[in-house]
């Protein structure tokens, strides 16, 4: 009995053990069915990465255009420049496939890089299987990847990338905004990614960000191992979706008239800002804006994050009589040819004095508009106007609150007077705060027979072919009568044209234009310290003006602050000149060059022609024909689509692979950026005006960033 007992007890014990093997497996089973994390993985997103292949479709990010059709932000292809160092990816192959001659590779590159060879040496003599030549192989060009694949360098790569480009460098670039690559967390498939996009961060670009990104699509599919697709599963594609572009209201020819006007008052001058804008006035398009200092999109050297159009509020002074004068001559009360003693008036112990200190004796209050009169001004809210009055009319005119117009961040000013002080300050545009973009506005009032206007950037979007926007022409009810009108564009006539005689804005006058406008000179508010600030240079001048007066079909808005002479020389030059230039370009005035022949020429898209048949042609019409190389094909040109005049140059890229560097010389800062735009270059300017160096020489090919000194004529 005892040796039976000793056999039943060791199949027992087998049994228990097995009994407790299957337990422990089945306690397994249920931390791997039912636990989310496994061991702290998490389950669903490893099987997912090892048998789910997801890709993103990427969207192409909407083009930003002018009112012409030509490109002003775009995607582009970029690359970074990769180097494979580790040996097993030649392995056995006869053929190299990894850097090998470490210090050769970086003696080539070294120059198409601008970067030195011991910093490459650095990068290739790295323990990693491959590097990025950076910074300078990062977001390279089409053409310097071209140049680097000709030195057939074994282990060197590229890896293809978008980024946004703006073709104009430094032009409307308050305007346009910038876009740049930033990370962002995206979910696929139920797992969170980290992935690079393009995203708007100023202007346009941040205000129609989401409809110019456009929607992503994406591919999944279940694979093998092997990392094939499994034959007979299903794959989920869902394509991208473009995005949007947009087409601006800015007309090219007239934003170049401003840049060099305004590059050229910034060069002399010397001032802490410019900004110089110009609006059609029958439909509110915005045809120009300027401001400097500036920067390149490309470049991101920014010195100010705000648009001065709609994000700068400052105190406009005399330039704002316009509309208290308005304000009053619709009110009924204004009498013109009644008459007050100039100079000073004391407000509750306060002296208001005019800008000369003395005034001109006793004067009438036409005449005081001519000569920009604080006291008449004053004197109209002593005996014309009372304080509610002004409040309502300047808020009817728009001021104190946003004009709605497609840009980020508006500002909307402030229409805070109470005390006679202030209400006296306000009349002539001290005290209160306001945008270039609200005077523009205003000023269309005048323009239009007592209508506003609402100010448009944006001429229509168009997504996938189909328009989806467009801009409507949109006009206020009559805010004041016919007969105000008249009254005060014949008051903004004489303060230009000089009818009574020594009216202080005869600098604007325009022989063959009837220009109407008001200057203005304000002070500028100390926010440190308050109270306003008492230096000579410390002065914000200027000037509000349309043309012609009868119909009125421009309007522009320029201002100029702390020049380093003190004076509104800068400003005057720059706006007249601009006022001229436009006014030829719209065939408003008659000129010499009008007399002798010159004439608007139409300017249409050559790529594909014949170049040699084009360029006779243009040539016959009287333009300054550029050819780049000597291709028997037009395959670019800067600009198409447009308007020019006599002599205007116009540029085109020829199909020559061995096109050599032009000569720059005498070329304006525009003109230069046109061009080199076009032959895809990089490039550095250093100051404003025209070129008078270039770093390669007329005639030598070009393998090297271009570097151009401007400087501004004597």
């Amino acid at each position: 009995m005892k040796t039976r007992s000793i056999k039943w007890k060791t199949p027992m014990t087998v049994f228990c053990i097995f009994l407790v093997f299957i337990f422990v497996l089945f306690l397994q089973y249920l931390y791997l069915s039912l636990s989310p994390n496994v061991y702290g993985i998490n389950m669903k997103e490893f099987a997912s990465n090892r048998n789910t292949y997801s890709s993103t479709l990427h969207a192409k990010r909407g083009t930003i255009y002018d009112s012409k059709g030509d490109v002003l932000a775009t995607d582009v292809s970029s690359y970074t420049v990769i180097a494979y160092l580790d040996e097993s990816r030649t392995g056995s192959s006869t053929t190299l496939y990894h850097v090998k001659d470490k210090e050769g590779t970086a003696k080539a590159l070294a120059p198409l890089l601008n970067m030195d060879v011991d910093v490459l040496l650095e990068l290739l003599n790295k323990e990693a299987y491959q590097v990025e030549l950076g910074p300078g192989g990062r977001g390279i060009t089409e053409i310097l990847k071209k140049q680097i694949e000709d030195l057939n360098l074994p282990g060197i790569d590229f890896i293809e990338s978008y980024k946004r480009y703006y073709p104009n460098g430094d032009f409307a670039s308050y305007i346009i905004g910038y876009a740049k690559k930033n990370e962002v967390e995206v979910v696929v498939d139920d797992v969170t990614k980290t992935e690079v996009v393009i995203q708007g961060e100023l202007g346009i670009e941040v205000k129609y960000d989401e409809i110019l990104k456009g929607i992503n699509g994406y591919v999944s599919y279940q694979q093998d191992r092997y990392g094939y697709k499994i034959p007979d599963t299903p794959e989920e594609n869902v394509p991208a979706v473009d995005g949007s572009d947009i087409y601006l209201t800015l007309d090219a020819n007239i934003q170049r008239i401003l840049e060099a006007e305004v590059n050229k008052v910034v060069d002399k001058y010397e001032p802490e800002w410019v900004t110089v804008n110009v609006m059609d006035a029958k439909t509110g398009d915005i045809l120009g804006s300027v401001s400097e200092p500036s920067f390149d999109p490309n470049k991101l050297n920014l010195t100010n994050y705000e648009n001065p159009l709609t994000s700068f509020v400052y105190e406009p002074g005399s330039v704002m009589k316009i509309f208290t004068y308005m304000c009053a001559m619709e009110k009924g009360t204004y009498v013109g040819n009644q008459t007050y003693q100039s100079g000073s008036i004391d407000i509750e112990g306060t002296k208001i004095y005019d800008w000369n200190k003395v005034g001109w004796g006793e004067i009438t209050y036409d005449h005081g508009f001519e000569m920009s009169s604080n006291v008449g001004t004053v004197n109209i809210m002593q005996n014309f106007l009372t304080k509610d009055d002004l409040k309502q009319c300047l808020t009817n005119y728009g001021f104190g609150s946003t004009t709605g117009i497609e840009l980020p961040r508006e500002l909307s000013g402030s229409l805070v007077f109470n005390y006679p002080v202030e209400v006296a300050a306000a009349s002539y545009g001290q005290g209160i705060t306001i945008t270039p973009i609200q005077q523009l506005q205003a000023l269309s009032i005048v323009a239009n027979d007592g209508y506003m206007v609402k100010p448009n950037i944006v001429s229509k979007i168009v997504s996938n072919g189909k328009t989806t926007y467009e801009r409507e022409i949109k006009k206020s009810d009559r805010i004041v009568s016919h007969n105000t009108v008249e009254q005060i564009k014949q008051l903004m006539y004489n303060a230009v044209n000089d009818v009574e005689g020594g009216a202080i804005g005869t600098a604007y006058m325009i022989e063959g234009l009837d220009v109407i406008g008001k200057t203005g000179t304000a002070e500028i508010y100390d926010e440190k310290n308050g109270g306003y600030l008492t230096g000579w240079l410390d002065k914000l001048y200027s000037f509000s003006g349309m043309f012609p007066k009868d119909d009125p079909e421009i309007i522009i808005f320029a201002s100029i602050k702390r020049p380093n002479n003190g004076s509104n020389i800068g400003l005057k030059t720059m706006t007249r000149s601009i006022m001229e230039s436009i006014a030829k370009y719209k065939g408003l005035i008659s000129s010499k060059e009008n007399i002798d022949g010159s004439k608007k020429i139409e300017v249409s898209s050559y790529v594909n022609l014949n170049t040699e048949e084009v360029v006779k042609e243009l040539k016959n019409k009287g333009l300054n024909v550029i050819s780049l190389g000597e291709g028997d094909k037009i395959i670019d040109q800067y600009p198409k689509n447009t308007i020019l005049v006599t002599n205007d140059k116009i540029f085109l890229l020829t199909n020559d692979n061995d096109i050599k560097m032009p000569s720059l010389i005498g070329y304006s800062r525009i003109e230069s950026i046109s061009l080199l735009n076009l032959l895809d270059v990089d490039y550095e300017i250093e100051g404003y005006g025209f070129v008078t160096e270039q770093s390669i020489k007329t005639g030598e090919k070009i393998t090297d960033k271009i570097k151009l000194i401007l400087k501004q004529n004597e």
